[in-house]
């Protein structure tokens, strides 16, 4: 069988990102530009400035994908992009800009779920993943427990009825002043502090299903964080400590009693919130005390890439499943 390269586009949020992937695993090239400097002065992405930026790079970005990869334009087989979910303004950059590009160059366009795309980032490195596994997708807008069959085949079994764990990270981080992106920072702090200083509640651990709540959590910490600074004792980075146990703990247990359930093979972490380091750790420690694999991306690949969009879209090429180029951005999930 021939090799197939496809050129994937990424701009659902704040990074603008192109890659060039082969076969669905070696990668050629895989170009971001963050945004985060920008929008750090705002506590937070602002949508319509996020979206002028990728105007203003993405011809660049994805050009230079190309130098690094030390290929033409007319080499690549597909063009791949994200079309959902995302900031609708950013998505619309970056898909208006692939359709111009594959059309141009007589290439099929393949529209890409962003979240699936996470979630075959563990693919990229670790090919010999098994099924059924259990994956948690966990970022800034989505907090979900999925089963896997094989590859691209998922059911939801649970997800969060209110913040992500990633927008609940933001919004305390912010509120504590550590600043952002909140994820980051609320580690950073927790490692100069200690869990069970500060109390704070297991939300939904208790019950016998695979939905989440982070709200409660959130407003929990805010609460506590008000009668530390009236007198109660605790600082900042005890409070780091204990909220980030808080939803780990929440976030491994859930996912280890799901695979129990489902017999699963493998556990797999993915999106942003996946670089955190105490999720890696207790789920690992947790995985191999049940005897099930725990897999996640490399930091590189947890963050927004275009290497797991164009890697994800191999599936797609391979089964000729091509988008039309009227094709449209939404900014919700629609479905998995």
């Amino acid at each position: 069988m021939r090799d197939v390269t496809i050129l994937g586009i990424e701009s659902s949020c704040d990074e603008t990102a192109a890659a060039i992937v082969r076969n669905g695993q070696q990668v050629l090239s895989n170009l971001i530009y963050s945004q985060i400097d920008i929008h750090r002065q705002f506590g937070g992405v602002v949508p319509e400035v996020a979206s002028r930026k990728h105007v203003e790079t993405i011809a660049l970005v994805v050009d230079q994908a190309f130098k690094e990869a030390a290929l033409n334009y007319s080499d690549i087989d597909a063009v791949a992009v994200t079309n959902r979910p995302g900031l609708i303004g950013a998505l619309l950059v970056g898909l208006s800009f692939a359709k111009a590009f594959a059309y141009a160059l007589g290439k099929p366009l393949i529209a890409v779920n962003h979240l699936q795309g996470h979630i075959y980032s563990n693919f990229l490195e670790h090919p010999e993943i098994e099924f059924p596994a259990v994956c948690l997708v966990v970022s800034g807008g989505h907090t979900s427990l999925l089963l896997m069959t094989s590859p691209g085949d998922y059911e939801e079994i649970g997800s969060t009825r209110d913040d992500a764990a990633g927008e609940a990270f933001d919004k305390v981080a912010r509120f504590l002043g550590l600043g952002y992106p909140g994820g980051p920072a609320v580690q950073k702090a927790a490692e100069k502090g200690q869990a069970g200083v500060i109390t704070l509640p297991r939300v939904f651990l208790d019950r016998n299903d695979y939905e989440f709540s982070f709200s409660g959590l959130k407003t929990a910490a805010m609460n506590q964080w008000r009668k530390i600074e009236q007198g109660q004792p605790g600082t900042v980075y005890d409070m780091a400590a204990e909220f980030q146990a808080a939803l780990v703990e929440v976030l491994v247990e859930k996912t280890i009693s799901a695979a129990n359930q489902y017999s699963a093979r493998n556990i797999l972490i993915a999106g942003g919130v996946a670089a955190n380091q105490e999720l890696r750790n207790l789920m690992k420690k947790r995985g191999k005390e049940i005897g099930v694999s725990v897999y996640y991306p490399s930091l590189q690949l947890c963050t927004d890439n275009a290497a797991m969009i164009a890697g994800n879209a191999y599936y797609s090429y391979q089964k000729g499943d091509f988008s039309p180029l009227d094709i449209n951005a939404h900014a919700s999930l629609m479905s998995w």
